[in-house]
């Protein structure tokens, strides 16, 4: 129609017609992807909340079970120290949580400042492996074979930091087989410092490895899954790491397993 009113302006009729038309067509494509984007966030929010009540209940019963057989049975001493040990490993895991979830919390809202200090990693890495280490092999137990470096000072965020090398540490022996070793190594190296984690567990595919720094992101669904995780861990790191400056990289651990190395 306006062709045929104004049969002199025909190509920039044209050429207007053709930009709406590409307009309409990428707002719709751009529109399309970012609710594939929400649901996809929902459905991970979906799992996270399964999740989370999941791994509150599992240590929360553990715990009350343990005390519960302390109170009604008669022990020997070595039985009440065995629970009592129990106890604190699951309280130690569910603090472990909720550390995470404030973390990435203040994280999302920008709230959290990133107080910077000068302290040992060396002794920082050293202390988690202790606490997560376990020195017999059971089901479900993992060994952890470490190698610091001494002296190895960093300046940075410890109680995030913390956080890192819990949650990379974690991650390894949760996705390895019963009684398989976990290698932990920190080393300095061309005025770098580097922190490697190694598990010879399942390892991740190539099309996930991009994905798994993501809020809530977790490979599967939480009625299948059997690994335990709230998505939370590897996200946290990620955001760390970039208020550090620091890189991290995610690599196969030949023949089976994954490597994550972080850089300083």
């Amino acid at each position: 129609m306006l062709i045929r009113l104004q049969p002199e302006r025909t190509g920039m009729i044209l050429g207007e017609g053709s930009m709406f038309i590409m307009i309409v067509l990428g707002g719709a494509f751009l529109f399309h992807q970012s609710l594939n984007k929400e649901r996809r966030l929902q459905h991970q929010k979906k799992n996270f909340l399964l999740s989370v009540t999941h791994e509150l209940k599992s240590p929360l019963a553990a715990i009350k079970l343990y005390l519960e057989t302390i109170q009604k049975r008669s022990l020997t001493k070595q039985q009440v120290d065995d629970f009592v040990g129990k106890c604190l490993m699951d309280i130690d895991r569910l603090n472990d949580m909720v550390e995470n979830m404030l973390l990435a919390a203040k994280i999302e809202n920008q709230s959290y400042t990133f107080p910077k200090q000068e302290f040992s990693l060396s002794v920082l890495v050293d202390s988690i492996v202790n606490r997560l280490q376990i020195n017999k092999c059971d089901l479900n137990q993992q060994l952890i074979n470490a190698e610091i470096e001494p002296k190895i000072d960093v300046t940075g965020d410890k109680f995030a930091l913390t956080s890192v090398v819990t949650n990379l540490i974690e991650n390894a022996i949760k996705y390895s087989q019963p009684c398989e070793t976990v290698e932990v190594k920190l080393f300095s190296k061309a005025g770098k410092v580097h922190l490697q984690v190694a598990d010879h567990g399942i390892g991740i595919a190539d099309e996930e490895k991009s994905r798994i720094f993501e809020r809530f992101y977790r490979v599967g669904s939480e009625e299948t899954r059997n690994t335990k995780g709230t998505g939370l861990g590897l996200y946290i790191v990620k955001q760390v790491l970039d208020k550090h400056q620091a890189d991290i990289q995610v690599r196969d651990n030949l023949p089976a397993g994954s490597v994550f190395e972080v850089i300083f």
